[in-house]
């Protein structure tokens, strides 16, 4: 009879594993948001169907634009949740990151709505006493409202690792930029992760803390973008009246 300890032992490592995970719900969000857009530069928030992100749901969320830079969690899956240790619906998408990264994701986001652009980010969690190391990847997608503009964006937050104590927040440690033209898909397939690069901190204990390199990945279907050229640069679309001009030409009619 053979016994159990003449058996060879296998170990099968889950490392693998998350990261194919990311990467394939990352990628399945992606090609809805590509699927949505039938030719056009951006589809609209309304044509979000939850049904169809299913896969992605529970790492999903939809931001609005509220200000130059800055957005608020209108949705949010229970990952997100999770992370922070509380419910994230109505924060600004910063309070997800540490403050040395709020700037770099400010300039993101005026990418994402203005080019528009979608973004991808590499992310590096703050690390302490019950906070064991973590790296996250996040997509930005860009969505029209009603009216328009785009000051939406589908998006989808999936962290690797030990959640720990929380909350957790991110430093962001690489990001890329896809110009979005309407009649031509965005180009991306199944990205690989991006290659995050840090800055050497400095060996004076009083100096100011590095900012972190900001790098487009290797892959030559992404091109390497500076955040606020991408905003300030995007191409002018032929329209008789913005959304804003419409919205002052609305008037209250009494009625007799």
């Amino acid at each position: 009879m053979e016994r159990d300890q003449d058996r060879p032992e296998t170990v099968i490592s889950m490392a693998g594993f998350e990261k194919a995970h990311g990467v394939r719900i990352s990628a399945a969000l992606r090609a809805y948001w590509e699927a949505l857009r039938k030719g056009r530069d951006v589809p609209m928030r309304s044509e979000i169907d939850p049904r169809g992100i299913e896969t992605a749901l529970e790492y999903a969320f939809i931001i609005e634009r509220i200000a130059p830079g800055m957005a608020r969690l209108r949705i949010a899956g229970m990952h997100l949740n999770d992370l922070m240790g509380m419910e994230v619906r109505g924060m600004p998408l910063t309070a997800l990151f540490a403050p040395i990264g709020r700037k770099t994701v400010a300039e993101a986001l005026e990418a994402c709505f203005n080019g528009p652009n979608v973004v991808e980010m590499a992310l590096q969690a703050e690390t302490g006493m019950g906070k064991p190391p973590m790296s996250a990847r996040l997509i930005l997608l860009p969505l029209k409202s009603d009216l328009g503009d785009v000051n939406r964006a589908l998006g989808c937050l999936i962290a690797e690792g030990q959640i720990g104590r929380t909350p957790r927040r991110f430093e962001v440690t690489a990001v890329s930029l896809s110009p979005v033209v309407a009649g031509a898909p965005v180009p991306c397939s199944l990205p690989e992760p991006v290659t995050p690069i840090i800055a050497q901190a400095s060996k004076t204990a009083d100096s100011p803390r590095p900012q972190p390199r900001l790098q487009a990945p290797s892959r030559p279907d992404f091109k390497e973008l500076d955040l606020q050229s991408a905003s300030q640069t995007a191409p002018q679309k032929a329209a008789p009246l913005t959304p804003e001009e419409r919205r002052a030409m609305m008037r209250i009619v009494p009625t007799s």
